[in-house]
């Protein structure tokens, strides 16, 4: 949604020394420390510039995790800097309307000493779904995410991801392109009527391992897998967005049917934050971050995690902050979190939680001990005390190191709290720019069809019919050329984490993503399109995939 409303909260100056707060043109206003007996209440505040030092949000349920996360939400984007959240339960769709007022809110704004109390405003929104039901579609290709990712989705073991990475080659060497889930299967298929001849070029492939894969792909497709591959494939640069009063997009993922998949929900957000790292240019530390990633039920992302990848996803944490990117996970449970990551989370809100078992008191103390202690505060007692709405704050400040802890009442979200209805997401779809772009699935010519059209020129040869061979593409790593399309826009090489590692452990090279085809073209044409697109795109890529093969070269499974 994009508005011309004036905005709520106007930018103030620091120097105004009026006792009231507020956003400033370099801070978001987080609330106002509840005083120790003799002290003041200070206000607290997020550092755009330390904004991309990634952050933390944890509690227990019904502490107020969503609406800290509106409330962060809402100040980038009035900051100008991009938001991609996963709505979980719909709640946070509420951000897109005008806030209701209630007596809550106003006190809680004059509790803060919120500049001019408490005042509703909306903020531009882009709604996007996976399966395309309450927003945009977001697809991928099967070579974007390629199969160590795939591996982890449909939960392979060891010789299976081992027969999977030989498909992908088998894929490059005989110029197939892996778009869709139908790709993957005819492809699969294909080998295991070669599956003789292949053992001995490529490693042992069986029918059995094959046959296996073939029931998770089944799997997958019954959980709805099958409409996130496919194309038109999602372009970065529709994420990082602002409306006309400069206001950064704010992106939603309806996550409410995704969530039964949880499989496919982590994998799906972690192959996205591996396309931003891939896709934005080093930045080093701006003034304010592109674009700030909300990582909910990040448990989801950790469980059952192999080692050596929880080593590369910590690096990749480390590394995408260049790119001006901000990383904050929510959680109900510090412990979620890997100590390696943990450490990297600069910005933290910590809301109440429960403490009834052993395991909830280590959380407790784990969760006291990271932060920057306070003398007049025992950490560990007042995460069990605090109410709803109020939360242990310690933000980078100064050179970046973290504050000192405060017990904070969280100022109140201008946007509505709660889900908007069915018929304001729909006026809302209706107006989006993106209206149409994603919308369409398109079914380009592929692996499944060239093994197809094989096929059948080989039944036709048997019953008398032509001979010769056929015409095919010639091939590029990972599924070869795109097929023959009219492009849009440059689609750009690599294919994120998956394209990466799989370069690693597939023996391949990082290939093309595969396309957003818009039209069929000859063969020449084919080519003469990819010799182009590659000259452009190695000199502004090979640099950052130098530095990355370098940060993930190691990984070993």
């Amino acid at each position: 949604m994009e508005t011309g409303r004036p905005r709520a909260y106007i930018l103030r100056s620091e120097n105004e020394g009026d006792g009231m707060a507020g956003d400033t043109e370099d801070r978001i206003f987080i609330g106002r420390s509840v005083p120790a007996k003799g002290d003041k209440a200070a206000d607290q505040y997020l550092t755009l510039k330390f904004g991309n030092r990634h952050g933390l949000v944890t509690g227990a349920t019904g502490t107020g995790k969503t609406v800290s996360l509106q409330v962060l939400a809402e100040g980038f984007s009035r900051a100008g800097t991009a938001v991609f959240a996963a709505d979980i339960k719909g709640d946070l769709s509420g951000i897109a309307a005008q806030g209701e007022p209630k007596d809550f809110l106003v006190e809680r704004a004059k509790a803060v000493g919120l500049d001019g109390g408490w005042q509703p405003d909306e903020f531009p929104v882009t709604f996007w779904d996976l399966f395309g039901e309450q927003g945009h579609p977001i697809r991928a290709t099967i070579s974007e995410v390629g199969p160590l990712l795939l591996a982890r989705l449909m939960d392979l073991n060891d010789t299976q991801e081992g027969v999977l990475n030989i498909a992908f080659r088998v894929a490059d060497d005989d110029g197939l392109l892996l778009l869709d889930l139908k790709d993957l299967r005819a492809l699969l298929g294909h080998i295991a009527e070669r599956a003789g001849e292949l053992t001995t070029e490529y490693g042992n492939v069986t029918k059995q391992s094959i046959g296996a894969i073939q029931r998770q792909l089944l799997v997958l497709e019954n959980q709805g897998g099958a409409k996130f591959f496919g194309e038109p494939a999602l372009s970065i640069k529709d994420l990082i967005r602002k409306d006309r009063d400069g206001r950064g997009m704010i992106n939603l993922l309806a996550a409410d049917r995704l969530m039964n998949s949880p499989r496919l929900y982590a994998t799906f957000l972690l192959w996205l934050l591996s396309e931003l790292f891939e896709e934005l240019p080093e930045v080093g530390d701006p003034d304010t971050p592109k674009l700030v990633f909300f990582f909910d039920e990040a448990h989801l992302l950790f469980d059952d995690a192999p080692k050596a990848l929880l080593d590369k996803i910590e690096q990749v944490v480390r590394l995408i902050r260049s790119k001006g990117v901000g990383v904050y996970f929510v959680t109900q449970n510090p412990l979620d979190v890997p100590e390696s990551v943990l450490a990297q989370l600069g910005n933290r809100v910590q809301h109440a939680l429960r403490a009834f078992t052993p395991r909830d008191q280590k959380a407790v103390r784990t969760a006291a001990e990271t932060f920057r202690p306070n003398p007049k505060l025992d950490t560990a007692q007042v995460i069990m005390e605090m109410g709803k709405g109020e939360a242990l704050v310690s933000m980078l400040e100064g050179n970046g190191v973290p504050g000192i802890v405060q017990r904070t009442l969280i100022r109140p979200p201008a946007g509505r709290i709660g889900p908007i209805t069915a018929q304001e997401r729909a006026a809302i779809l209706g107006r989006s720019l993106l209206r149409g772009k994603y919308d369409t699935a398109i079914d380009s010519e592929s692996a499944y069809e060239v093994l197809k059209g094989r096929a059948g020129e080989r039944a036709a040869e048997r019953n008398g019919g032509r001979s010769g061979a056929p015409t095919s593409v010639p091939s590029g790593p990972w599924g070869g050329q795109p097929a023959p399309q009219q492009p849009s826009e440059a689609p750009s090489s690599g294919g994120g984490l998956g394209g990466i590692l799989d370069s690693i452990f597939g023996g391949g090279k990082p290939g093309p993503r595969g396309g957003r085809p818009a039209g069929r073209a000859s063969v020449t044409e084919v080519v003469a399109k990819q010799v182009a697109r590659s000259v452009a795109s190695q000199v502004g890529t090979q640099l950052g995939k130098a530095i990355l093969r370098g940060v993930l070269g190691g990984m070993r499974r």
